[in-house]
């Protein structure tokens, strides 16, 4: 017997029985270890294994650390299945986890689920959901100062800075006239008017500057000059109305103006502490970084240092940790590359993790049904009135004044009219100070979910009365002569809009001046940056732009920042009277899929449609079809034929092999036709099913080509193809039917190709 070949499983065993047996010894002679040390009796409670188990797991189910994370679990589900809910609706996923925070809150889970809402979200386990989204709170904070360029707020000022402060002296104004008349009926006990009105003010007063610049991402605003000057706008906007909320919280804690001196001053003095001594020390770190492409863990942690400090010493100031927040990351150093490599960093957690914690606890704290009165919706309705007012109306007048057409003046006031997340937190703030009431808390949560939802249809309505304006999304050509043949390719990386770009070049390389050639990308708004936009395009159309000088092309671009790729691309497509439309196809077969659009991935191990089928006893709920759901909806929607590359190291179409399996396949040969004439490609016909020799059209059509190409044209009735045949093709022609039959009937075909267009018929 080979004992070698079993050493490490006898060394294995002997351990363990070995070291077994020593422990069993050490507890046999500790027992006699107690004698003499007083220890009381096991507890017996009669009861039986299974009641013991489920008294302990009861305990487990209510611990603090069970409990947040069950709360962190339904709050992100609901969250962002109330986001995906509002993309579709074309409106910001911001409005949705607003609603979400309203929805799990006393006004609808807690009235109509009592028990369960008292289970999960139980009094006493809300001051741990407090604290963690105040942490969420701090890095959102320290993104919105990151994000904000100053260097283009220095460089673009003249008209944004007139139009948003007036956009906050309007409305503020407005604001104390307001609290004029509400302060009687609603102002808490105690609380001073000159603090109730400033409150107030504030929050008539602010605009949300992370949903702004997502909203001029989504709507590819970010290009023209009204884009420019309302993000610029904006930015003032925001540091003009932090720098005001700090002073109006020093006055609130104070009690009065002049007890707020001593606070105002500490916080003048922390701002040029921030300004001229830590902005500094932070340039001289990113320089020592420049070019390296990467931040370290000891770089992470000095910045995650400061942020803390910062926010730490304006919360001891009296003037709210968030303003510390905020201005650590605005003094973050100026390099877009740099302050992005860090966004990164912090992003991820704090708007998909914590951030929606801080929905949900303000929807816990607003109680609609407060609201029972007619009364109350009146003045809830006054409020919004005045907050539309001031800020809508008043940006746009002030821009009109400043010689503004009309049409973008009315665009600066529904875009700097969006207040969103950021008036949640100055309304949470005002109700932790006190000086906000339950009712009236209520009432400016509904007022902050109306404007910021009334941005896109506002935005609509605009672009509706000023239609004989230029469509931001149009392309130049779109007006040309109708006899330009025009391809549309539309693509996710920079190397597959290459491919397509050589592709489309052989359909229409002779056709010279009767050719229009547009390349598209089409990008989720959630992963851009509002300043990294134009860097992010070039890199994306950098491939493209070299290819098409390769084959002396002329290319026309088209980006779009988008918060829901696939209507976007089916409604260009269709309304830009393209001819063609030519994609790559997508790699997950369930992409998009409904549980990948709410959980925000591709869903590559969860087959959603085996998952279904599994709990619901339902057949097809995906249509079973051989395309990404990306591709599947497109082809489902567009208007005009789609040709989608499945690639596979894709340079030319010169060999093109063509299978006929029915008679709706023919038109087919129209594309092989327009191969031959801008490619001279050699196009061989397989005639699967016999019909082409019974149909004299079809015949006729052949015969046309052959005599205007002669030697570029073969048709096969031969139904056996050798893989060497196969192999010797560039690509594989084919029907989008014919092309599901063969993925169902799991054809040699599809290995053997090296690449196949997949193009339909609509």
């Amino acid at each position: 017997m080979n004992l070698g070949k079993y050493r490490n499983l006898i060394f294995y065993i002997a351990t363990i029985v070995f070291f077994s047996f020593l422990m069993y010894w050490f507890f046999v002679e500790g027992k006699t270890l107690e004698i003499g040390e007083n220890i009381p009796p096991a507890k017996t409670s009669g009861s039986t294994m299974w009641e013991n188990f489920m008294d302990s797991f009861m305990v487990n189910l209510h611990h603090p650390l069970a409990l947040l994370l069950a709360q962190i679990i339904t709050i992100i589900l609901v969250a962002k299945l109330f986001g995906w809910i509002c993309i579709k609706l074309k409106q910001p996923s911001v409005i949705g986890e607003m609603i979400a925070g309203i929805v799990l809150g006393p006004s609808l889970f807690g009235l109509y689920f009592p028990e369960l809402s008292a289970f999960i979200f139980p009094k006493e386990s809300l001051g741990n959901l407090q604290f963690l989204s105040q942490i969420g709170l701090i890095l959102f904070m320290y993104i919105v100062g990151m994000e904000l360029d100053l260097s283009v707020l220095r460089k673009k000022a003249h008209d944004a800075v007139v139009i948003s402060h007036a956009s906050i002296i309007i409305p503020f104004a407005l604001g104390v006239g307001l609290s004029y008349f509400i302060y009687k009926e609603f102002a808490p006990d105690g609380i001073q008017f000159s603090s109730f009105a400033l409150f107030i003010a504030i929050a008539m007063s602010i605009t949300a500057f992370p949903v702004l610049a997502r909203i001029v991402q989504e709507r590819n605003l970010h290009k023209t000059k009204i884009g420019t000057v309302v993000i610029t706008c904006a930015a003032a906007d925001d540091i003009t109305a932090w720098c005001i909320l700090a002073a109006v919280i020093a006055v609130v804690k104070a009690g009065s103006f002049s007890g707020s001196i001593f606070v105002i001053l500490m916080a003048i003095l922390y701002v040029f502490i921030m300004i001229k001594a830590v902005r500094p020390f932070l340039n001289r770190i990113a320089e020592a970084q420049k070019g390296k492409g990467f931040i370290s863990k000891g770089l992470v942690a000095i910045f995650f240092l400061i942020l803390i400090i910062s926010s730490y010493a304006t919360e001891v100031i009296g003037i709210h940790a968030l303003f510390g927040a905020f201005m650590a990351g605005a003094v973050m150093p100026e390099n877009i590359k740099f302050r992005n490599l860090f966004i990164e960093k912090v992003e991820d957690v704090a708007l998909v993790l914590l951030l929606p914690l801080f929905f949900v606890f303000t929807g816990l704290r607003t109680q609609i049904g407060l609201l029972n009165d007619p009364h109350l919706w009146k003045i809830g309705g006054f409020i919004i009135l005045t907050a539309v007012t001031g800020k809508f109306v008043g940006s746009a007048l002030t821009a009109k004044f400043l010689k503004i057409s009309w049409k973008d003046s009315l665009t600066i006031g529904a875009l700097m009219n969006t207040r969103g997340l950021t008036e949640l937190i100055v309304l949470n703030i005002g109700y932790d100070l006190g000086v906000l009431g339950p009712e009236l808390f209520a009432m400016l949560v509904i007022m902050a979910l109306f404007t910021t939802f009334m941005t896109g249809p506002c935005l609509d309505l605009i672009n509706y009365l000023f239609k004989g304006k230029k469509s931001m999304i149009e392309d130049d050509d779109q007006h040309d002569s109708d006899t330009k043949y025009r391809v549309l390719l539309s693509f996710e990386t920079a190397e597959a809009g290459s491919k397509l770009l050589k592709l489309a070049d052989n359909f229409t390389h002779k056709m010279n001046g009767n050719k229009s050639i547009t390349a598209m990308n089409i990008t989720p708004v959630d992963e851009l940056h509002p300043f990294d936009i134009d860097d992010f395009e070039k890199e994306q159309f950098k491939d493209v732009i070299e290819t098409s000088h390769d084959l002396n092309l002329k290319v026309t671009t088209l980006f779009k920042a988008s918060t829901d790729v696939e209507n976007d691309l089916a409604s260009i497509t269709n309304k830009g009277n393209y001819d063609l439309l030519l994609i790559m196809l997508g790699k997950s077969m369930y992409e998009g899929s409904l549980l990948g659009r709410l959980l925000g991935f591709t869903t590559k191990i969860i087959n959603p449609e085996k998952l279904l089928k599994t709990v619901k006893g339902k057949g097809n709920i995906f249509n079973n079809s051989p395309f990404d759901d990306l591709t599947f909806q497109l082809l489902d929607r567009a208007t005009i034929p789609v040709g989608v590359l499945v690639e596979k190291e894709f340079t030319s179409a010169d060999k093109v092999f063509i299978p006929i399996f029915n008679l709706s396949d023919f038109y087919l040969l129209e594309y092989a036709k327009r191969l031959i004439n801008n490619n001279n490609s050699q196009i061989i016909i397989l005639d699967v099913a016999g019909q082409i020799r019974n149909n004299i059209e079809v015949k006729e059509l052949i015969r046309s080509i052959e005599q205007v190409a002669p030697n570029h044209i073969t048709l096969y009735n031969e139904k056996k193809i050798e893989k060497e045949f196969l192999n010797s093709q560039d690509v594989m022609l084919i029907s989008s039917k014919s092309w599901k039959n063969l993925i169902d009937t799991k054809s040699l075909w599809l290995s053997d190709i090296p690449s196949t267009l997949i193009i339909s018929n609509p």
